[in-house]
C-alpha cells in the first residue's frame, strides 16, 4: 500500500470552487452552494519547537484531496515541499522534533456488506528527502497512538500499542530514526488503557475495567514505584465525572483531576498519590463544567500550571499566569469580536500559529514572526465573507417544566419574524459549543433562523442537567426542543406557521420524535442518520460492552418512532449514509418500509459510500444533501 505514496513537488491543483446557486434567495449575494459543500481549504497549519518551519494542510479539490505543504517560517513565499498521497487521505499531522513530522492518513475499505476505516501514519522528514518510515509497516491494520513527543529526547516519542498481540495495549519508547522498540510499560487486565506520563515521561496513572465489580477503575503511582495504587473507582449507580489530567510539575506525588466530588458540576482538583488526599477545589463555576487545566509547554516552564479552561458561550479561559495572559490578551487585541486560538508555538514564541474564528468567520490561519509581523496563511472556506454570514446568539429559555435551558440561535438578515429550523445537536450526551457552524449558517444564509438547544440530557452543565435526561428520549427531552421553537416564537423572531425541526443522529432520531407529537408545532421534518428504534440501537451501540449496558443503556428509554410510524403528521425527509457504522442504515431503511404501507408524505435519500460523522462527508454527500434539505424547507414548509 504505502508503496503508492508519493512525494509531490510542484505546483498543486488549484481549487475549482464553481458551482450552481439556489433558487431561494434572501439577498443579493446568495452564495453557490459550492460555498457550503466544498471540504475545507486548509483544515491545520503548525510549527516545531524551533520555529523553522511551517506545515500547512491545503486541499487541491471541492473532495479535500489533501496535501502538507512545508515552507520555512522565514520565507513564506519560498516555494514549498509538497506531500500526498495517491490512496489514502491526509487527515492531520504534528511535528515529531524540530526536523520530522507525523502524517496520518486515513481509507475506507469496502468489502462485500462489511466496511471499515483503515489508518496509517508515515514519519517524514520536513525538508522532503529521503524515505518515509511507516510505523509497524508489516501489520495491515496497526492502530496505535502518540501519547508524549518527548521535548527532551527528539529522537524518541511514547506510543501505545499493542505490542505481544494480546489486545490490551502497551506504552513503548519508538525511535523515529530506526523504528526501533522498547517496552516502557506492559498492559494488563487491571491497568489497560488511559495511560498518562508525567512531565520527565514516566508512565504514572492509568485505568481499567474490574468485570468483577462492572466499574472503571482509575490508578496511580509514586514516581519510580512499580506498584499500582487504587484511586477511584466509578460504577454505573455513581455516573459522577472523574478523569486525572496531567501530572503536577511542582509537586511529583500530585495529579491533577477533573471530577464533582460531590458537586453538580465538575471542578479541578489536585490528588497526592502518597497521602491519598484531595486538595481543594482549585477552579470551578457553579453552572458550568471545566474543561481542563493549562499547563507550560516550554523547556523553561513545562507542567506548570498556567491557568485553567471551560465553555460558556465560547470556550473560555482563566489565566493564573501574568505572562500567558499578557500573550493572549496582545494576540486577540489584533483580532476584535473573534475566538483566537494558539494552535502551535515555538520554544521561544518567535513562532506563533494563530487561528481565529466567530459566527462571522469560518476560520482564519496567521503566522506571526517575532512578535511583530503577522502573515495571513489561509482560510477553511475562502467563497464566504463576512456578509455572507449571521449573527449568534447564546440565550437561556425557560422549559415547560421550568428548567432553563442553554441554547445558540443564529439570526439571518433581516427582518423576523422568519421560518425557523430547530437544531438539536447529536449524541445527546454532549453539547454544542457553536463558533462557526455549517449547517446553521448554511440555513441562516437561506433565510431561516436556527436554535440548537442544550436539552437535558446535554453534558457540560452539571450532573442534574445531564441525568435529566434518563428515560426521557422522545418525552421531556422532546418538549426541549418543541420549546425552543416557542420561545423563538414569543420572541417575535419565528413564524408559528413556518418550523421545521432537523438533526443528525441523536437530532435525527429527535426530528423523527417530532414528527409524530400530537397538536404537533411543525409543519416539517429532517432526519439524518437518525435511530428510529431504541431496542435495536441499544443493542448495536452497547452490546459489546456489559459496562455500557449496565451504566449507559438502561438510560436509553421513551419513544421508538419505529413504534409510531401511523402517528407521523408532517411532510419528513429522510437522510442516510449507505455505510453508516454508528447508526446502521437499517434504522432509515425499517422506517421508510412501514411508511411504505401508508399514505403519508415523506422523501428518503440514501447518500452512497457515506459514513456517520460529518469528517466522513464528503462533497457530493454535502452536495446532495444540502440541495434535499434546502428544497425540503422551501417546498413542505
Amino acid at each position: 500500500m504505502y508503496k503508492k505514496l508519493r512525494l509531490i513537488i510542484g505546483v498543486a491543483t488549484m481549487l475549482s470552487w464553481a458551482g450552481q446557486g439556489n433558487a431561494q434567495e434572501t439577498n443579493n449575494t446568495t452564495l453557490p452552494l459550492d460555498a457550503f459543500a466544498s471540504l475545507p481549504a486548509m483544515t491545520q497549519a503548525t510549527v516545531p519547537l524551533d520555529g523553522s518551519k511551517l506545515a500547512i494542510i491545503r486541499a487541491t479539490s471541492k473532495d479535500g484531496d489533501y496535501i502538507v505543504e512545508i515552507r520555512p517560517t522565514n520565507d513564506l513565499a519560498a516555494e514549498p515541499v509538497r506531500l500526498g498521497a495517491s490512496r489514502m487521505e491526509i487527515t492531520d499531522i504534528g511535528w515529531l522534533n524540530n526536523d520530522k513530522l507525523l502524517v496520518n492518513f486515513r481509507q475506507n475499505i469496502q468489502d462485500g456488506n462489511d466496511n471499515y476505516w483503515v489508518t496509517k501514519a508515515a514519519i517524514v522528514n520536513g525538508d522532503g528527502k529521503g524515505d518515509w518510515k511507516i510505523p509497524f509497516p508489516k501489520e495491515n491494520r496497526a492502530n496505535f497512538e502518540v501519547l508524549s513527543v518527548l521535548a527532551d529526547d527528539p529522537d524518541h516519542i511514547l506510543l501505545t500499542y499493542d505490542i505481544n498481540n494480546n489486545r490490551i495495549p502497551d506504552v513503548i519508547k519508538y525511535n523515529i530514526n530506526t523504528g526501533s522498540t522498547q517496552t516502557i510499560l506492559r498492559g494488563n487486565e487491571t491497568v489497560s488503557n488511559g495511560f498518562i506520563p508525567d512531565p520527565k515521561g514516566e508512565i504514572r496513572a492509568g485505568s481499567g475495567y474490574d468485570r468483577a465489580t462492572n466499574s472503571i477503575k482509575q490508578y496511580a503511582r509514586v514516581s519510580g514505584e512499580t506498584d499500582w495504587k487504587e484511586i477511584y473507582s466509578n460504577s454505573p449507580n455513581d455516573r459522577e465525572n472523574w478523569d486525572f489530567l496531567y501530572f503536577s510539575q511542582e509537586n511529583t506525588d500530585e495529579v491533577y483531576v477533573k471530577a464533582n466530588l460531590g458537586e453538580d458540576t465538575t471542578g479541578i482538583y489536585t490528588y497526592n498519590i502518597r497521602t491519598g488526599k484531595y486538595s481543594e477545589r482549585l477552579f470551578g463555576l457553579k453552572s458550568l463544567d471545566v474543561d481542563s487545566v493549562m499547563l507550560g509547554a516550554k523547556s523553561s516552564n513545562r507542567g506548570q500550571l498556567l491557568g485553567f479552561s471551560y465553555t460558556s458561550k465560547h470556550p473560555t479561559r482563566y489565566f493564573l499566569d501574568a505572562n500567558e495572559e499578557a500573550i493572549y490578551q496582545g494576540i486577540e487585541a489584533l483580532f476584535p469580536d473573534k475566538f483566537v486560538s494558539l494552535v502551535s508555538r515555538s520554544e521561544d514564541d518567535n513562532a506563533i500559529v494563530i487561528r481565529t474564528s466567530s459566527d462571522k468567520d469560518p476560520g482564519s490561519y496567521y503566522l506571526m514572526s517575532d512578535k511583530k509581523k503577522l502573515d495571513f496563511l489561509g482560510e477553511r472556506s475562502p467563497l464566504i465573507k463576512p456578509e455572507h454570514l449571521s449573527d449568534v446568539k447564546f440565550v437561556k429559555y425557560t422549559a415547560r417544566d421550568g428548567r432553563k435551558i442553554p441554547a445558540y440561535i443564529t439570526v439571518p438578515k433581516g427582518k423576523g419574524p422568519f421560518p425557523a429550523v430547530v437544531m438539536p445537536h447529536g449524541g445527546p450526551w454532549v453539547r454544542d459549543v457553536v463558533i462557526y457552524d455549517e449547517w446553521s449558517q448554511l440555513l441562516a444564509h437561506h433565510g431561516y433562523i436556527v436554535i440548537q438547544p442544550q436539552y437535558r440530557g446535554s453534558t457540560g452543565f452539571g450532573l442534574d442537567h445531564w441525568k435529566a435526561g434518563d428515560k426521557k428520549w422522545g418525552l421531556e427531552m422532546q418538549d426541549d426542543n418543541d420549546d425552543a421553537a416557542l420561545y423563538l416564537v414569543e420572541k417575535g423572531l419565528a413564524d408559528k406557521d413556518k418550523l421545521a425541526i432537523f438533526g443528525w443522529s441523536y437530532g435525527g432520531y429527535a426530528a423523527f420524535a417530532g414528527s409524530m407529537r400530537k397538536n404537533n408545532i411543525y409543519q416539517c421534518s429532517i432526519a439524518g442518520a437518525g435511530v428510529t428504534d431504541l431496542s435495536r440501537i441499544t443493542a448495536t451501540l452497547f452490546g459489546a460492552s456489559r459496562y455500557g449496558r449496565i451504566y449507559q443503556a438502561p438510560t436509553v428509554k421513551g419513544v421508538s418512532p419505529i413504534e409510531h410510524v401511523k402517528d407521523l403528521n408532517v411532510p419528513l425527509l429522510i437522510i442516510h449514509g449507505d455505510i453508516d457504522q454508528r447508526v446502521p442504515v437499517e434504522q432509515s431503511r425499517l422506517f421508510v418500509d412501514a411508511l411504505e404501507k401508508l399514505d403519508k408524505d415523506f422523501k428518503y435519500v440514501e447518500l452512497k459510500g457515506a459514513d456517520h460523522f460529518s469528517n466522513t462527508l464528503y462533497y457530493r454527500h454535502k452536495t446532495e444533501f444540502y440541495t434535499e434539505l434546502l428544497d425540503w424547507l422551501k417546498n413542505k414548509c
